[in-house]
């Protein structure tokens, strides 16, 4: 099991990463009664049947882990927005893509904390690869509003990449000061 909300969007979004996806969207809302996020991709999608594979956790088709027997990404997900009177929905479509969306309620025990996010958004961020990676953060609630949307080819451009650590410590404090206003 994950211990944070972070720790789906991170699997999610590497999910989409490997699946080919030549853009991947990350919204992460957050209000006083929930935290609600969708993943979506224009990777290579599922058919009915893959996706009927990929909610199983005693399958994994062996490619991307070769020694694994099963696969508990998405079916850690359901079962914890199940146990914490959540939401959970996937879409997907073969040659066009997959939207996973969930969300959390607040006030229950059994919601995940939310984690760490300026660490999530750059991790996602700087995953290897020449995709575009679009997020949208909000926040209306009483420890205040926010709103702010990052792109990673804009924040490579103006960092001179994401590679070295000089641009990744700046990269996160830009997006800890996105979080604090």
């Amino acid at each position: 099991m994950h211990y944070a909300l972070g720790d789906y969007v991170l699997d999610i979004t590497q999910n989409a990463i490997e699946a080919g996806a030549g853009r991947v969207r990350v919204e992460l809302a957050e209000s006083d009664e929930a935290v609600s996020v969708v993943v979506s991709d224009d990777g290579i999608g599922m058919t009915e049947e893959e996706l009927a594979r990929a909610l199983d956790p005693f399958y994994t088709d062996g490619k991307k882990h070769a020694r694994r027997k099963v696969g508990l990404g998405l079916p850690f997900l359901v079962q914890a927005t199940r146990q914490a009177g959540g939401s959970f929905r996937i879409e997907s479509r073969k040659g066009e893509g997959t939207t996973v969306a969930f969300s959390f309620p607040t006030g229950n025990v059994d919601s995940p904390p939310l984690g760490d996010i300026p660490e999530l958004f750059r991790a996602i961020l700087c995953f290897p690869g020449g995709h575009e990676m679009e997020i949208r953060r909000t926040r209306t609630s009483s420890r205040g509003d926010l709103a702010y949307e990052l792109a990673r080819s804009e924040l490579a451009e103006a960092l001179g990449g994401l590679e070295r650590a000089d641009s990744l410590a700046l990269l996160r404090d830009f997006i800890v000061s996105q979080e604090e206003d």
